[in-house]
């Protein structure tokens, strides 16, 4: 009866766990939320708030406010998901989804793509560079 039990249960419990699949996104993705770096954007964020949000201040911290891209909805009620965040003992200043998408995206898509570009391009230049190696080598050896 008991191993009867245990099947139902793992059978019950198995669609649960397929559709438990994880997602990876990186921030400048859309879809992404956390924290975000506004240090290169050339204009100011467009916030939720002008001034930045505290729900419990810490008296040891003393750095720049966090800027945070979230779930909408989680700014009204941030004493609730700031813990997921890790940012609870810090200012945090919101920045609107719609700038998120519409200005930090597509800037963030362009460095990516740029960075990637320049990194296959070193790879490439390291490989014509071990490629030369190999035929030194060949070379060196008089086989």
């Amino acid at each position: 009866m008991r191993s009867a039990l245990l099947v139902v249960g793992l059978m019950m419990a198995a669609p649960v766990m397929a559709a438990d699949v994880g997602v990876s996104l990186n921030v400048g993705q859309p879809g992404f939320f956390g924290q975000i770096n506004i240090g290169d954007v050339p204009q100011p964020p467009a916030l939720v708030y002008s001034r930045p949000m505290v729900i419990h201040r810490d008296r040891a911290f003393d750095g720049q406010p966090m800027y945070l891209h979230v779930r909408p909805g989680y700014e009204k009620h941030w004493a609730r998901h700031c813990a997921e965040y890790s940012a609870c003992g810090r200012p945090v200043y919101f920045v609107r989804d719609d700038w998120y998408n519409r200005e930090y995206v597509p800037r963030h898509r362009q460095d990516w793509d740029r960075n990637r570009h320049d990194h296959d391009h070193d790879r490439d230049h390291d490989h014509d560079r071990d490629h030369d190696r190999d035929h030194d080598h060949d070379h060196d050896n008089n086989h």
